[in-house]
C-alpha cells in the first residue's frame, strides 16, 4: 500500500510517498515560501537505491497551486513515480489540533472536516493550512481515502490532573480550555522506537523534541501522561521565537502599564521571544557561532534554554516515579551537542550520566550517548513524523478491513 503523506504549513507543503508496511520511501519533497516570490521546490526520488533531486525556484501563489505542482512531479517522465494521480489510494494529512473531538487517527468525512474548521480558533496558524491541504488533495487525488492524523491525539491520554487548569470550571466545560499538547506524532514515533530499543514495554521515558518549536513529554508504557505545551503551542520550553513558560502578570503589565495591545503582546510572545528575543537569532547554529565569539547574551540564552529542559526532566521523573530513558529528537535535539550536554549536566542524582565522546559523534541511526554506568539511557533518535503518519494510516485501514 502506497500512502502519500501531506504536511501543510502556513507557507509550506512537505510530502512523502511511502510504501507500507515495508516503510520504503519512494519520494519526498518540500515547497517553501508559498504565496511569496521565489518559492522553492525540492523533490527527491529514490530509484534503484539511487536518490535523484530536483530543485526549482518558481512562484507558487497558494496551496492549491503547490499541490498541483506536486501531482505533476509525481507523474513527471524523469522524476515521477506514478503514471496518474488516481494511483494514490491513501492520503495522510498532518492536522495540528484535534481538540477533544479526535483522540485517534480518523478517516476524513464531511463531518470531520466541519469539526476541524470549528477548531480553527485553537490553532489559527496551523489548522486552516491543514484543512486547505485536505480540500486540495480531495480534488487532485480523487480515488484516495483521506485520513487525518492529529498532533494532539497522542496527548489525549493525559488525566484531568495533568490537562486541567486551575481556573473556573466552566472555561473547560463550556469553552474547552485545557492543555492539549503538540508534536504528538514525533513524541509517539520516538517513544515507540525507544521502547523497542530498550525491549521494555513498561518503560518510563522522557521525550524531548527540540526544533524551532520545542516540547517534552512524559511517557509510560507508550502512553503520554504529561507534556509541556498546553492550550496552544507557546507554553513550556524556550523556543526559536516563542517565550515558553511566562509569568501571566507580565502580560497584564505589558498591556496596562506599558501600553501594548493584546495583539501586540501575542505577536511578541509568539514571534519575537524565545531565542530570537534573547539573542536576535532564532537558528541555534547562528547562536552557537555567537557563543564561539564570546557573546555573553548568546551564552546566557543557551544556559536558559538548557535549564528549562533540566527542570522538566526533574518534574517528569517525579511524575513517572522513575526513569528509564531520556530521548532527544528533531533538528536541535538530534544535532546540537552543546544543548544536550548543558541539559544533562549535574543530573547524576537521577542516574543520568552523559558520555561526552559519544555525545560528539553523529549518526542518522538511534544511538546511546550515556556512560556505561549511567542507570538511565540517553538516546538520540531521529524523528520521522511523515513515517509515523503513514504507519497510523496503514494501521487504521488494516483494523477496519
Amino acid at each position: 500500500m502506497n500512502i502519500f503523506v501531506i504536511n501543510s504549513g502556513s507557507s509550506s507543503i512537505k510530502y512523502q510517498l511511502i510504501q507500507m508496511p515495508q516503510a520504503i520511501l519512494i519520494c519526498s519533497g518540500i515547497i517553501d515560501r508559498i504565496g511569496l516570490e521565489n518559492s522553492t521546490i525540492t523533490h527527491k526520488v529514490i530509484k534503484n537505491n539511487t536518490e535523484k533531486i530536483l530543485k526549482e525556484t518558481v512562484d507558487i501563489d497558494d496551496h492549491a497551486t503547490g499541490l498541483q505542482k506536486v501531482a505533476a512531479l509525481l507523474t513527471d517522465t524523469e522524476f515521477g513515480v506514478i503514471k496518474n494521480p488516481t494511483e494514490i489510494k491513501v492520503v495522510g494529512h498532518r492536522t495540528v489540533h484535534g481538540g477533544e473531538s479526535f483522540a485517534a487517527t480518523t478517516i476524513i468525512t464531511p463531518e470531520v472536516k466541519e469539526q476541524i474548521k470549528k477548531l480553527f480558533p485553537l490553532a489559527p496558524l496551523h489548522n486552516p493550512a491543514n484543512y486547505l491541504g485536505i480540500e486540495v488533495a480531495e480534488k487532485i487525488f480523487t480515488q484516495a481515502i483521506q485520513i487525518a492524523v492529529f498532533d494532539t491525539a497522542f496527548h489525549q491520554t493525559m488525566s484531568a490532573t495533568a490537562f486541567r487548569f486551575a481556573i473556573p470550571s466552566e472555561f473547560y466545560s463550556v469553552h474547552g480550555i485545557r492543555a492539549y499538547g503538540f508534536h504528538g506524532t514525533s513524541h509517539k514515533y520516538v517513544a515507540t522506537k525507544a521502547i523497542n530499543y530498550l525491549q521494555k514495554k513498561e518503560a518510563k521515558i522522557i521525550t524531548i523534541h527540540l526544533g524551532n518549536g520545542c516540547s517534552m513529554a512524559a511517557v509510560y508504557e507508550g502512553i503520554c501522561i504529561d507534556t509541556t505545551m498546553g492550550f496552544g503551542p507557546m507554553n513550556g520550553l524556550i523556543m526559536g521565537t516563542r517565550s515558553g513558560d511566562i509569568d501571566q502578570s507580565i502580560i497584564f503589565h505589558l498591556v496596562n502599564q506599558l501600553g501594548y495591545d493584546i495583539d501586540q503582546v501575542n505577536n511578541i510572545l509568539n514571534k519575537k521571544s524565545g531565542m530570537i528575543g534573547l539573542t536576535g537569532f532564532s537558528d541555534m547554529r547562528d547562536i552557537r557561532k555567537e557563543i564561539e565569539q564570546g557573546n555573553k547574551e548568546a551564552i546566557l540564552a543557551y544556559d536558559m534554554y538548557a535549564y528549562r529542559i533540566k527542570k522538566y526532566i526533574g518534574a517528569y521523573t517525579a511524575a513517572l516515579n522513575g526513569l528509564d530513558a531520556v530521548i532527544f529528537t528533531a533538528g536541535v535535539g538530534e544535532n546540537d551537542t552543546l544543548i544536550r550536554k548543558l541539559s544533562l549536566c549535574n543530573l547524576e542524582y537521577l542516574g543520568i550520566e552523559l558520555d561526552e565522546e559519544k555525545n560528539n559523534l553523529s549518526s542518522k541511526e538511534i544511538r546511546e550517548i550515556n556512560t556505561e554506568k549511567s542507570s538511565v539511557k540517553v538516546l538520540v533518535i531521529p524523528t520521522n513524523e511523515e513515517l509515523e503518519i503513514a504507519t497510523q494510516c496503514y494501521n487504521l485501514l488494516e483494523q477496519s478491513a
